[in-house]
């Protein structure tokens, strides 16, 4: 008789494990009388709000930069963010530049994404921009659109000094903004 005492023991020990667990997982369904509160939604009439998204801060764009640099017995002359020599073109009109196709394979211009900026002795007010016929923008010095030169590889360079290519002279640029002619 022990014996079997024993046996439904365990066998009520077995049914009340399994209500519990079928119990657990019918928490949060439809028909539990537990006590878990619910969600339910406002019943107010007024129209929910509509998130306003953040607006969008656009990167600010890097202008190139303008210094001056003593370029061998030409003095101060202008250069680029890598110290490469700026030269103007004497057949540009204004901020206009006249100098496209092959011309500017050699004489590359200096162009930028955003405002350009002087440097160790450069001319904030001097410094400005033009649109070239591709819609790039130019840097300009004092009313002169700025190119770089093919053949100057290094800083310190001046190799297009006072060249004649492409109908007119190329000059090195001082920080007054004139050419310096040597």
């Amino acid at each position: 008789m022990n014996r079997t005492l024993g046996f439904y023991g365990a066998g009520t020990g077995l049914l009340l494990f399994l209500s519990a667990c079928g119990a657990a997982a019918n928490v949060g369904t439809v028909g539990n009388n537990s006590s878990a509160p619910t969600a339910t939604p406002p019943t107010s009439s007024a129209p929910a709000p509509t998130p306003t998204p953040a607006p969008a801060t656009p990167a600010p764009a890097t202008g190139a930069t303008v210094s001056l640099r003593i370029v061998g017995n030409l003095g101060g002359v202008l250069v680029d963010a890598s110290g490469k020599t700026l030269y103007l073109f004497a057949a540009d009109t204004g901020t206009t530049s006249t100098c496209s196709g092959s011309c500017v394979q050699n004489w590359p211009p200096l162009t930028t994404m955003g405002t350009p900026q002087a440097s160790g002795g450069v001319s904030q007010p001097l410094l400005g921009t033009t649109t070239r016929g591709d819609g790039s923008m130019q840097v300009t010095y004092n009313g002169h659109p700025l190119y770089g030169f093919i053949a100057d590889s290094a800083p310190g360079m001046a190799n297009g000094e006072n060249l004649n290519a492409f109908g007119a002279r190329w000059e090195v640029v001082n920080a007054a903004g004139a050419a310096v002619v040597r």
